[in-house]
């Protein structure tokens, strides 16, 4: 009884894989992926950062909008903040070093952000081609996707 129930299953199994079934799976199937659009999908990492909150944020909500804007969407991940880095600095008041010791106490915060685009080059041309406000510095890194 053993050997015809694995007899039959193999059967089944061997009929399932010469027809276009799909196994019963949780999961959707993957799509397959063309080798052209891969080849020319690029995964591009923009890193912006500045001491000014709102022109940051400006500019990045411009850069997010241009990438939707276009006509095959392509994915965006971001903007997501990064730690806020403040740099500290304490000196003392008077030059000489003689009475009261008192300190001026200076802080400088960078705030950063990142976003993740896969898309081709000429697309990334296209979005990036923003005017970016003064104080608001742009990194881009470009992988392969």
């Amino acid at each position: 009884r053993g050997i015809l129930k694995l007899q039959f299953l193999y059967l089944i199994a061997i009929s399932c894989s010469q027809s276009n079934i799909h196994t019963m799976s949780a999961y959707p199937p993957k799509k397959q992926a063309t080798e052209a659009a891969v080849g020319q999908s690029h995964k591009i990492r923009i890193t912006l950062s500045s001491r000014k909150v709102a022109a940051l944020e400006r500019v990045c909500a411009d850069l997010v909008t241009r990438a939707k804007q276009q006509d095959p969407a392509p994915k965006v991940k971001g903007p997501i903040r990064m730690p806020t880095k403040t740099l500290r600095l304490m000196t003392m008041k008077s030059p000489c070093g003689e009475g009261t010791i008192t300190w001026d106490r200076f802080q400088m915060r960078v705030h950063k952000r990142v976003i993740d685009l896969i898309a081709p080059s000429e697309m990334v041309k296209k979005i990036t081609s923003i005017n970016i406000e003064a104080g608001v510095d742009v990194e881009v890194n470009v992988q392969d996707a």
